[in-house]
C-alpha cells in the first residue's frame, strides 16, 4: 500500500502579468517530481490577483495542463488553436518543438480558480508539432461510488474502468478530482512505477496504513507501492495526480525544458529568431 513519503506546503508566488499563485512543485524546495515539472494552484475573489493573466509567451519541450475550478480562461496560440475553459474543463497543450500561447481571464462573479501542471515530454518527442485537447466539465467521465464518493477521471483510468478523456502515450497519467464524505473511503490503485502525489483542495484527509494526515493546500508525495487507501476526517476533494517518470535529464530555463544546456539555449535562439511562431 502507498504511504506517504513527503508533505509539501507551496510557496506564495506570482506569473505572467503578476497572476497570484502559490507554486508547490517547481520551487527551490521541491524541484521536480518525474515527470512533473510544476504544478501551481490559483485561487482569487480579487481581480486584482489575476486580471493580468499570462500574455504571450513561448514553450518548448513539454506540455501543459490547465484545470478549472472556477472562472474561465481564453486560450490562443501560435498554431492557430483558441477556446475558453470554463469550470470543471481542461486543457492539455503538448508545446513540442514550439508553440506561443497566451492564457487570459475571463471573470465570472470575480473568481477564479485552478491548476496548472507541467509534464515533462520524452527526449525522442520534444520536438514534436504542437497538438491540443481541450475538454468541458460535461466531456470529462464522472464515477459515482455510493452517496459518499465522486472521481472525475481527467486522465487514467480507475479500478472500475471509467476512462480519462485526456490520452497521453508518454507517460501514461493519472490525472483524478475526488469528491469525498466526512468519514468516508477511497480506495483504488496506481500503475506500479509511477510516481505520485495527493493535492487536498478542500478538507482533510488520512492516507495510507500509518494514518497520516493531509490538511487543505498541502501535498502529499507518495511512496512506492500499488494500492491507494484514503479517509476523510470531513467533507474533503482532492487531486491524485501520477504518471510514468522519463528518468531522463533536465535542463529548463523560464518557458523551455530540453535535455541539454545546448538545447535550451537553441530555444532561446529560435524564439528570438521568430521560428517559435
Amino acid at each position: 500500500m502507498k504511504e506517504v513519503k513527503q508533505i509539501i506546503d507551496g510557496i506564495q508566488a506570482s506569473d505572467g502579468d503578476g497572476v497570484q499563485l502559490v507554486r508547490i512543485i517547481g520551487t527551490s524546495f521541491f524541484d521536480s517530481l518525474d515527470p512533473f515539472l510544476l504544478f501551481d494552484a490559483f485561487g482569487s475573489d480579487k481581480p486584482q490577483d489575476y486580471i493580468g493573466g499570462f500574455p504571450s509567451h513561448p514553450h518548448r519541450g513539454f506540455e501543459t495542463v490547465t484545470y478549472m475550478l472556477a472562472g474561465k480562461m481564453r486560450h490562443e496560440d501560435s498554431a492557430g488553436n483558441s477556446g475558453v475553459i470554463e469550470s470543471g474543463g481542461v486543457q492539455w497543450m503538448t508545446a513540442g518543438k514550439g508553440i506561443i500561447h497566451s492564457e487570459m481571464p475571463e471573470q465570472e462573479e470575480g473568481l477564479l480558480a485552478g491548476f496548472q501542471l507541467w509534464v515533462n515530454l520524452p527526449a525522442s518527442h520534444k520536438m514534436i508539432a504542437p497538438a491540443y485537447q481541450e475538454k468541458s466539465a460535461e466531456e470529462v467521465p464522472s464515477e459515482s461510488r455510493g452517496e459518499e464518493c465522486t472521481v472525475k477521471v481527467i486522465a487514467g483510468t480507475t479500478r472500475l474502468g471509467t476512462k480519462g478523456i485526456i490520452e497521453n502515450n508518454f507517460v501514461n497519467p493519472t490525472y483524478w478530482d475526488i469528491h469525498l464524505s466526512q468519514s468516508a473511503s477511497f480506495e483504488d490503485a496506481i500503475p506500479v512505477g509511477h510516481n505520485s502525489f495527493i493535492y487536498l483542495i478542500e478538507g482533510s484527509v488520512i492516507i495510507g496504513q500509518r494514518k497520516t494526515l493531509i490538511n487543505k493546500g498541502q501535498m502529499a508525495v507518495l511512496g512506492s507501492g500499488a494500492s491507494l487507501k484514503i479517509e476523510s476526517q470531513q467533507d474533503a476533494r482532492f487531486l491524485i495526480i501520477a504518471g510514468k517518470p522519463l528518468n531522463e535529464p533536465v535542463e529548463r530555463a523560464g518557458p523551455f525544458v530540453m535535455n541539454t544546456r545546448r538545447e535550451v539555449a537553441q530555444a532561446f535562439a529560435d524564439y528570438q529568431a521568430g521560428k517559435l511562431a
